[in-house]
């Protein structure tokens, strides 16, 4: 792809930003739809978000994906937010108005659900449960509650953070103790595993399937590794289950048609491509 001088520039901030896997992602849709534009990877710093972004903006760019640290400080920084990103507290993509405004809203719920019913024979109605009380949590929550969800079950290992978590988001919700995780999955038809335990590095996440009726859905939000042993485990006993990588190609969707024009698919190539990063 020749760049122009027209060419539309957008990107994504944060601190690391190099193992982003979202500059592989939008070079993806670029180059297939023969897009005149490029997506930047930026390091900066905690603390130097607002300077770097308003910079950003000055510099002609369309806008800019925001990843850890750094989703917070967007949300103050935006002249504008969308209710998602207001009911989950972080913004994680921002588009640059012609007025030098700021925009800012959260994707993240849409990625989840996107990836989930892509990928899964998900009806939506009866009870999920979230494992964690984290950011990743409260977006998996409002895409529930959005989507009809009848009871959502919240447990964490902190009790007050989930507790925090509930009174914030208010009905369908309910929290339930760490120790009482196994037990909360009888009835579920949805599991959802937001906690970073399975994930390489991390501790195993020590939960007990058994109570698990076979067909509800099991996701993963991680995807390093991409089938986690909580997929494997609820794979192999007959469970239909998500990983979590169709959550990162689906909320980078909204801010790709923002900035370039086009409205992006989610295909079996693009995961492939995606996957194949050194």
């Amino acid at each position: 792809m020749i760049l122009t001088g027209k060419a539309r520039v957008a990107g994504v901030i944060g601190w690391p930003v190099g193992h982003s896997r979202s500059p592989r992602l939008h070079g993806y849709w670029l180059d297939y739809h023969g897009i005149d534009g490029t997506y930047i990877p930026f390091a900066v710093k905690p603390g130097e978000f607002a300077a770097a972004v308003a910079g950003l903006a000055a510099a002609g760019l369309r806008g800019v994906n925001v990843t850890l640290p750094h989703k917070s400080a967007a949300l103050a920084v935006c002249d504008a937010v969308d209710e998602n990103a207001r009911r989950i507290g972080a913004v994680n993509t921002i588009i640059f108005k012609d007025d030098g405004t700021m925009r800012g809203s959260n994707t993240d719920a849409f990625g989840f659900l996107e990836n989930i019913r892509q990928n899964a024979a998900w009806r939506v109605g009866g009870s999920a449960v979230v494992l964690g009380a984290g950011g990743a949590a409260r977006a998996v929550c409002v895409a529930l509650a959005d989507a009809g969800m009848d009871e959502i079950h919240i447990v964490n290992r902190t009790g007050a953070r989930a507790e925090r978590l509930v009174t914030d988001l208010g009905s369908p919700f309910q929290m339930l103790a760490w120790e009482a995780r196994h037990d909360a999955l009888a009835g579920a038809a949805l599991l959802v595993n937001t906690t970073l335990l399975g994930m390489t590095g991390q501790p195993p996440l020590d939960l007990d399937l058994s109570a698990l009726p076979e067909d509800a859905v099991v996701n993963d939000i991680v995807y390093a590794p991409l089938e986690t042993d909580l997929l494997a485990r609820a794979r192999a006993r007959g469970n239909k289950v998500v990983d979590g990588l169709g959550m990162l190609l689906h909320q980078a969707r909204p801010g790709f048609e923002a900035w370039f024009g086009v409205a992006p698919a989610v295909t079996g190539e693009l995961r492939e491509f995606v996957l194949s990063d050194p």
